[in-house]
């Protein structure tokens, strides 16, 4: 099982009152949100299909695992620890 995670951003969209009303109205037939229900449209004529998302996702699993950093995990995570770029933040 993986965990996705993603960002969103506020945006605001002014529909006139008959553009509302059919996306509300399909909204509740869907039992959804007019929200979800614009994202899905935008998606669907903007974006890549949720199969190409996914594929493009799974194609980056592995992308790093012949970078020899990585090759004692433990190691990389402790000198990540170990950095002082905190201490140098919080000196300026």
């Amino acid at each position: 099982m993986r965990c996705m995670l993603y960002t969103m951003r506020r945006t605001q969209l002014y529909l006139d009152d008959q553009l509302w009303a059919t996306v509300h109205a399909q909204a509740l037939r869907e039992k959804t949100t007019v929200s979800d229900l614009l994202r899905q449209a935008v998606r669907e004529r903007f974006g890549a299909s949720q199969e190409q998302r996914k594929a493009d996702m799974l194609a980056a699993i592995g992308i790093w695992k012949d970078r020899p950093e990585f090759d004692d995990p433990e190691a990389y995570i402790r000198n990540l620890r170990e950095d002082d770029r905190m201490e140098r933040l919080h000196a300026e």
